[in-house]
């Protein structure tokens, strides 16, 4: 098994994501260029648990980024942090060589240049995006990325019980605040309201 062609993801990425989008062709594209880059050309197969992804925004792209990788957060391959940006690291284990990838600003604009007589913005995205060189639309950055043992695929450490709320925290997500181990969401990171 190795990478499939570009129309075989477009409609995993379909079917995975609901539909098909500027968005999705462009984290096709990134994510293709991550495993490029790293030399990793089999992620579904002999090379599944040497990769870890970190997206950078919870949009169509990184729904693409799983359908290529797949990195998934049940397999704790896919790691989410909210930067709110266009771009995904791709960590591969066996080397220790990680790779961050960004869209460029620019993409947008080119699209517009090389498609002006295209009216429907996704569509002219998703026209470009498919053909520009990968050059025209990403730059990348080799990077260090170290994961603590709690952080990796396959990880299997204590349970604790918060003092306060009595749930299971895993992983090494709790906080100990005044000598009482509590969960994040006591020791005051509380997403939600209890009513």
């Amino acid at each position: 098994m190795a990478l499939k062609s570009f129309e075989e993801y477009e409609e995993l990425a379909k079917a995975a994501h609901g539909h098909m989008c500027a968005g999705q062709v462009l984290g096709l594209r990134l994510a293709i260029y991550g495993l490029e880059l790293l030399g990793i050309d089999d992620p579904l197969g002999q090379d599944r648990k040497r990769l870890v992804s970190f997206v950078e925004i919870d949009r169509c792209a990184t729904d693409a980024v799983t359908v290529v990788t797949g990195c998934r957060l049940g397999k704790r391959a896919l790691k989410f942090r909210d930067f709110g940006k266009m771009a995904v690291t791709f960590c591969d284990l066996l080397t220790d060589r990680a790779v961050r990838v960004v869209a460029k600003e620019s993409s947008k604009q080119l699209a517009r240049e090389v498609y002006p007589e295209i009216e429907d913005k996704n569509q002219q995205q998703m026209k470009a995006y498919r053909e520009l060189p990968v050059g025209d639309m990403f730059e990348h950055a080799w990077v260090r990325v170290t994961l603590p043992p709690e952080e990796m695929p396959g990880f299997k450490g204590p349970r604790v019980s918060c003092a306060k709320c009595g749930e299971g925290i895993n992983f090494k997500r709790e906080v100990e605040v005044d000598g009482r181990v509590l969960c994040k969401a006591c020791a005051g990171a509380r997403y939600y309201e209890v009513l």
